[in-house]
């Protein structure tokens, strides 16, 4: 395992207070530190440089332990608007409107356009993993390869740690974390990359990543090459097995006039066991919609479920939102997006604090604001829709973005943390 720590004065502080340096003069630390921890994470940044002791309180594992132990959790989304490696991902918080930039991610000479990977949060830590990007010591240069490598993100000590690569490089692929074991489990995918509409490998195997091991472990192949899928857990309550699925995505073309490529879309889903890693079995799910209902999955999300440990799987299907029924194999219409999208434009689609937030730019006349700089007009404005399955209600918020041009949904990867 490979780390890299950034320049800053505080990356070589040892994250451990001194007694004799007060937090708050004139409080006891334990009191200090209860109210410091409930300021929100996305203000921590700016707050270390206050004072030493502040810069290392905010800078420890204990912060992270006493706001989970009071329930002052901040619900981050972490965006990566371009590769990661040259342009920095950030934090943004709902509540408080706040933006936090992040460090690049570790460059490699060689490469370049990274895109097509998938982020997800264990713990205090954001993984980025495979994707797709150009390799200057391969011939053509211009044709992707697909990614095998596997980074991570300590939000409290502000490091990159380059991990043990994937046994299959891979973009586009099924994943999902588990909290409970410490394991990330992925399938499928190929080398498609964003520039190219078409074409591009696919493949069938999955492997499972232990975060404590550092280490990737084989499992079953899915039953059809599959890429463009998404994946999420579901059950592990009262003793039942958590379930692996895998939905949609593409796996055979064909071409049109024996020239055009064409992806064929999957309407149907996998699902595997995951109790036992590498030894678990895939089911075959039938189509999840009739003939004539939409020619592909839309953007899916779950939404944890308290009660009986079975997520809640939504889909934006262009300005619909539809539930999965797991009885019956099926979608149902649960809701409409109040805002329309504008023409031309893309949907986010991701969960925070279980609730989906559905995400477009603003540009021009269909934002209400109208003095604005110039890197903001070009950033646009960020228009977000937020709708309660529990309360079945809507409610929006405007954020202006820091990055210096508009977010394309289509491109943008999404992650969702709690610090």
């Amino acid at each position: 395992m490979t780390r890299f720590r950034p320049t800053s004065p505080s990356a070589s502080i040892s994250p451990s207070i001194n007694d004799a340096a007060a937090l708050i003069p004139g409080l006891p630390n334990d009191v200090a530190a209860q109210i410091l921890s409930m300021l929100p994470y996305s203000h921590h940044s700016r707050l270390k440089s206050t004072c030493r002791s502040w810069c290392i309180f905010l800078s420890s594992e204990t912060l992270i332990s006493l706001r989970r132990h009071l329930r002052k959790l901040s619900n981050l989304l972490c965006i990566f608007p371009q590769d990661p490696s040259i342009s920095s991902p950030y934090l943004f918080d709902p509540r408080t409107l706040a933006w936090r930039p992040l460090p690049p991610m570790p460059c490699n000479p060689y490469v370049y356009g990274l895109c097509n990977f998938t982020s997800v949060s264990l713990g205090p830590h954001l993984y980025v993993l495979g994707g797709s990007l150009f390799d200057t010591r391969s011939f053509p240069m211009d044709r992707p390869s697909p990614s095998s490598a596997t980074f991570r993100f300590n939000l409290v000590t502000s490091t990159w740690d380059q991990l043990s690569p994937m046994l299959s490089p891979r973009g586009s692929f099924a994943c999902a974390a588990d909290p409970g074991s410490g394991q990330i489990i992925v399938a499928g995918g190929g080398s498609r990359h964003a520039i190219f509409g078409a074409a591009g490998s696919r493949m069938s195997s999955a492997e499972v990543y232990d975060v404590v091991r550092d280490e990737w472990v084989p499992m079953d192949g899915l039953p059809r090459y599959r890429a463009g899928c998404v994946g999420f857990l579901g059950g592990g309550d009262d003793g039942e097995q958590k379930k692996f699925w895998v939905m949609g995505g593409y796996g055979e073309s064909r071409t049109i006039s024996g020239v055009f490529p064409v992806d064929e879309y999957y309407k149907d889903a996998v699902v595997m066991d995951v109790n036992s890693y590498g030894t678990g079995k895939w089911k075959e799910v039938g189509d999840m919609w009739q003939e004539g209902e939409r020619a592909r999955l839309g953007k899916v999300v779950a939404v944890e479920d308290d009660g009986n440990g079975c997520p809640a799987v939504f889909m934006l299907d262009e300005n619909d939102i539809f539930r999965y029924d797991m009885t019956c194999n099926r979608w149902h219409k649960e809701t409409s997006v109040p805002r329309k999208a504008p023409l031309h434009s893309s949907f986010g689609f991701i969960v925070l604090d279980k609730e989906l937030h559905i995400m477009t730019i603003l540009k021009g006349s269909d934002s209400t604001e109208t003095r604005r700089t110039r890197q903001q007009k070009r950033a646009g404005t960020l228009f977000i829709q937020i709708y309660s399955p529990g309360k079945k209600t809507w409610r929006s918020l405007i954020a202006k973005p820091p990055f210096q041009s508009s977010l394309d949904f289509n491109t943008t990867v999404m992650c969702s943390i709690q610090m």
